[in-house]
């Protein structure tokens, strides 16, 4: 495979690792709705008496999340800024008279506590099909085109494709609108992406994931699985989750399915620890806030990670090359649990398959402790606690690696 090429905010993207989605709008006022079930969401409904971006961001951000995203538009078509291309936006609504700005007031708390500026917006939403074609880019294009330039340099762009389906757009013009006005943003999942869905809502992402592809699956508009793409391309996976069991927005009906501490580390592991970012879903309530307990969860989810991967379990030893990988070398028998690795990405190869093997006591014989697949940004590799005196790392290409080991009493 000759070299792909890879971005540098692609790179920066998997560094960011964890993320926050903020699902707020129109229907967070209007218990009961899902989506496209077509039922009429008054703007007289909005009118939160508070709307407290600055505690969003402060929160995730003492959690450890370097990007947060917002709905600026959902399904319903409903616009969280003062919209010049819609009637059905936050400026005919009784909040602050119609004159407030919850794009404006996300953007500004992200720049205060330096987190990466994400907008999410839907291509379709309800009513779309009473537009012909080229007047609906239009109207995508202009309202795409308010939101990355009137709030400064945007980070990350994501579009949701459900409902987009069968509809054809313009994705040359689109793409190139864009692009002309935020350079070097990042988009997620369709047309010219960056960066891809893992596919699924569940926030797990594969045994193999691949940052190379030549081929997609998992996308939710236009590419079925297994399409060829024409080149082979670096797109980097996200896991998107809500932290609540079912629904994106707030709803009074499922505080008992917050998940648990233990449930959200699962996560973890089964995301970032398999090369992916991982994107957790907080629905701010009808107050405007934070729901009290989401918050707290996701405070004590990040500093759980920060304490596990810290030097205070970092089991610490010497990293020799051989020539099939890395060993780790202690000066005594040593306990260890965690083997993380992170793969440089360079664009030409992928590590495809791997071993980790403890030289244990009582006698040093080998044993393997995990056989993994790909590893990329990150491979967080779990095992049964072993006494060990050597470990062996024996990767199947020529790869610069970086190796850390841990001991972790309880995970």
């Amino acid at each position: 495979m000759s070299c792909v090429d890879i971005k540098k905010e692609q790179l920066d993207f998997l560094d960011w690792e964890l993320g926050v989605f903020f699902h707020f709008g129109i229907r967070t006022f209007y218990e009961g709705h899902v989506d496209w079930d077509m039922k009429e969401m008054p703007l007289s409904g909005f009118n939160p008496p508070e709307v407290d971006c600055d505690n969003w961001i402060k929160t995730v951000k003492e959690a450890g999340a370097k990007y947060a995203i917002l709905v600026c538009k959902h399904h319903d078509g409903f616009a969280n800024w003062p919209s010049k291309y819609t009637e059905y936006s936050v400026k005919n609504t009784p909040w602050l008279d119609g004159k407030g700005d919850v794009v404006r007031l996300f953007v500004d708390a992200c720049r205060k506590y330096d987190v990466k500026v994400g907008l999410y917006y839907s291509p379709a939403q309800f009513g779309s099909n009473d537009m012909d074609g080229k007047e609906y880019d239009d109207y995508f294009i202009n309202q795409i085109s308010e939101l990355l330039t009137g709030y400064g340099k945007i980070d990350y762009l994501w579009f949701d494709g459900c409902g987009s389906e069968g509809h054809e757009y313009d994705t040359a013009r689109i793409v190139k609108a864009i692009r002309s006005c935020q350079p070097n943003i990042l988009i997620f999942n369709m047309w010219d992406p960056d960066t891809r869905w893992i596919g699924n809502e569940s926030g797990v992402a594969p045994i193999c994931n691949k940052n190379i592809l030549t081929e997609l699956s998992g996308f939710s508009i236009n590419m079925a699985d297994g399409d060829k793409l024409e080149k082979a391309r670096f797109l980097p996976a996200e896991c998107d989750v809500t932290i609540r069991a079912k629904n994106w927005f707030y709803s009074d009906s499922d505080g008992h399915t917050l998940k648990s501490l233990d449930e959200l580390m699962g996560l973890y592991y089964a995301s970032v620890g398999r090369g992916a970012n991982l994107l957790i879903n907080i629905g701010p309530g009808r107050d405007g806030k934070l729901p009290e307990a989401d918050a707290k969860r996701y405070i004590e989810f990040g500093k759980k990670v920060k304490e596990i991967f810290s030097e205070k379990y970092e089991v610490k030893g010497t990293v020799e090359k051989t020539e099939n990988g890395y060993n780790i070398v202690f000066d005594d028998f040593e306990k260890v649990n965690h083997i993380v690795l992170c793969e440089e990405l360079d664009g030409e190869s992928e590590i495809e398959d791997f071993e980790i093997r403890c030289f244990a006591r009582p006698h040093q014989e080998k044993v393997i402790a995990y056989h993994g697949e790909t590893v990329g940004h990150k491979r967080i590799c779990a095992f049964p606690a072993m006494d060990a005196k050597k470990i062996e790392v024996v990767l199947d290409k020529n790869k610069k690696v970086d190796i850390k080991a841990y001991y972790v009493p309880a995970f």
